[in-house]
């Protein structure tokens, strides 16, 4: 494709300038990923959707990002129309309205200020309401799903208002993050929240924030790189598992990580975090290809050792040709 030839009519569609090759490793949590073919950052819903619009209508790869917490993007970089989202308009009410931009600890934090409860799961989460929903975020066996309402949305060159069934939610997971996922840019939503006691609200957030900080590691990392197993067979073999986990038959991949002694294990500069298994680090000079090679190993071990193969919850995105697998 000519990104070159792109620029202009992409620019005529824009309130600012879009930029050529602008390394992604400055919009990662992880602080990895080569370059971005075309990348613009847009603060306005409508401009967002007139660039997705255009995309969709002119078959240009478009990828939307907002802070990069939830994937690894390749060192070769995304061979795409790379949109930033950062656009961030709430009306706070019952029936709450957000721009998908805004960082998901925001909408929380506004929200319960209000007075309104729902989301107090969402405090410490990474990220931007957009990349909750597509990995329908949650915590403390709550989702971003139960909430919603509605979804404003462009799919496929076609702009739509649709309920929450349309995304296809399930534990970590929606349409979006699947193969052959329909082109899709998520604009924005209407959630239902629950009044409540102010005080009652921040103090049950604070206790999630106290058991994250406990947790997790401080170095830059993807937040959770594996998805939880939910297995009952498994659980009831796993050795000091806790018992409300046993009786609910959920394994926490960074149990299994630990118990396969892979705390602290490092390739190149990606590193096992040794805090929380589960998180993987970059320990300042690390690259995709040293995360990807890191997380293959692990996911080795486990399966040699307990039979289950983990899943991913960062999502690889990018150009991995010759560079996914191991040596």
């Amino acid at each position: 494709m000519n990104w070159d030839a792109l620029l202009e009519p992409l620019t005529r569609l824009c309130i600012g300038v879009p930029r050529r090759a602008e390394p992604l490793r400055r919009h990662t949590t992880l602080r990895v990923g080569g370059p971005a073919a075309l990348f613009y950052k847009t603060r306005a819903l409508e401009e967002f959707a007139r660039i997705s619009l255009w995309a969709h209508q002119h078959a240009v790869p478009l990828f939307i990002m907002g802070h990069g917490s939830n994937i690894l993007v390749s060192d070769k970089g995304l061979h795409a129309l790379v949109v930033y989202n950062a656009c961030q308009r709430m009306d706070i009410g019952v029936e709450t309205y957000a721009e998908t931009g805004v960082a998901f600890r925001d909408v929380f934090l506004k929200t319960a200020q209000a007075g309104l409860s729902g989301l107090e799961f969402a405090v410490g989460i990474p990220g931007t309401l957009g990349g909750a929903l597509v990995s329908n975020a949650g915590a403390y066996r709550s989702n971003i799903a139960d909430l919603l309402i509605e979804l404003d949305l462009v799919a496929e060159g076609v702009r739509m208002r649709v309920p929450p069934e349309w995304m296809e939610f399930s534990y970590r997971d929606s349409r979006l993050r699947r193969p052959n996922a329909p082109p899709t840019s998520l604009l924005a939503v209407r959630m239902r929240l629950q009044p409540d006691c102010r005080r009652a609200i921040l103090q049950r957030a604070r206790e999630f924030q106290r058991q994250r900080i406990l947790k997790q590691p401080p170095e830059s990392s993807a937040g959770s790189f594996f998805k939880n197993v939910y297995d009952r067979a498994l659980a009831e073999r796993i050795p000091n598992l806790p018992a409300p986990m046993r009786a609910a038959g959920v394994v926490p991949a960074g149990y299994l990580i630990e118990a396969c002694g892979l705390k602290g294990y490092t390739v190149g500069g990606a590193s096992v975090s040794r805090k929380h298994a589960n998180f993987l680090i970059n320990r300042g000079w690390a690259t995709a290809r040293d995360f990807e090679h890191l997380a293959q190993h692990i996911e080795r071990v486990v399966y040699e050792t307990y039979g289950v193969l983990l899943e991913r919850e960062v999502l690889r995105v990018g150009d991995w040709n010759g560079e996914a697998n191991m040596p």
